[in-house]
């Protein structure tokens, strides 16, 4: 957010806001707050789709600050309006309940969960494992298995002895095809 929205946001002109701030500047490090190039100032007024009023009452000169989430928050503790202060202690009951909130955690609930994960994992590795694990001794005898029974089905077939056929036959067929078998 830039200086002149903050300061109306929280009730103070925008010099009292800039004055703070300067005087406590070492609690602004560039993360959270920084000052737009005269560039970017000149694009964000060019480019603005709605009227920016408050930047009229500004000296043509005077670059806004542009402040992080971080920065707001920081600026909310260091401004003496009213509505600087609720916000600043609103953010403090926020920081205190997730604070109490984390410090809370069921932790039996979260090893047992961790635990339970690790048991799966484990489990799952041990079945890939077990279901890659053919050693060259059993490939061996799924081969010698293989060539068997390869060789008995061409036992089974007799040459020069003519097969016999299957399927649906018309009366002359299976006349045919008995004579064939006898």
């Amino acid at each position: 957010m830039l200086d002149f929205d903050l300061a109306k946001l929280y009730e103070v002109e925008t010099r009292v806001l800039n004055q703070a701030v300067k005087r406590n500047i070492r609690r602004f490090p560039s993360d959270f707050m920084f000052q737009l190039t005269i560039d970017e100032w000149q694009n964000l007024m060019m480019s603005s789709q709605f009227v920016m009023t408050s930047h009229n009452k500004r000296p043509k000169t005077a670059i806004p600050f542009a402040f992080t989430e971080q920065g707001v928050a920081m600026l909310s503790g260091l401004l003496n309006s009213d509505v600087a202060i609720d916000a600043n202690v609103r953010i403090m009951r926020a920081f205190v309940a997730v604070r109490q909130f984390v410090g809370n955690l069921p932790i039996n609930e979260e090893k047992a969960l961790r635990a339970e994960m690790q048991e799966l994992k484990q489990y799952i590795e041990d079945v890939f494992t077990d279901y890659n694990d053919i050693n060259e001794d059993t490939r061996l005898q799924l081969e010698q298995i293989n060539l068997t029974l390869a060789e008995m089905q061409t036992r089974n077939r007799l040459p020069g002895k003519p097969r016999r056929k299957i399927g649906f036959f018309t009366e002359e067929q299976r006349q045919s095809n008995e004579d064939i078998i006898e």
